[in-house]
């Protein structure tokens, strides 16, 4: 039998057809895993950075806290002479609240509890 030249039949073109496509299937699954991998430790990563952030802005609320709660505790009561001082004092209790509120440190009921603490005295 005589041996055609040139461009290949049917069963060959059908063969290179299923190679091209196995190979173009198999590169895009490993992109598509390389992809997913990339992305999880990304977000892995993003995780552990706002955990991180999250439990640095709790240790500073807390000693902001014992900080104002040992400022409470040594204040003495207004006295007449000391009244704009007391109002002074007042504000920066407020502006310390308002602080820790914007940080999400303090609910809405607690920081209106303490707000009214401080007005009333």
């Amino acid at each position: 039998m005589r041996r055609r030249m040139g461009r290949p039949g049917l069963l060959g073109a059908m063969a290179r057809t299923a190679v091209v496509a196995g190979t173009a299937t198999a590169v895009s699954g490993r992109m598509q895993r390389g992809q997913a991998e990339r992305s999880a430790q990304a977000q892995a990563a993003a995780d552990a950075e706002q955990q991180a952030l999250v439990n640095q802005a709790a240790a500073q609320a807390a000693a902001q806290q014992q900080a104002w709660q040992a400022q409470q505790a040594q204040q003495q009561p207004p006295q007449a002479a000391a009244a704009p001082a007391a109002a002074v004092d007042r504000v920066g209790q407020l502006t310390a609240l308002a602080e820790l509120k914007a940080q999400g440190l303090l609910t809405d009921e607690e920081f209106a509890a303490e707000k009214a603490r401080v007005l009333n005295g």
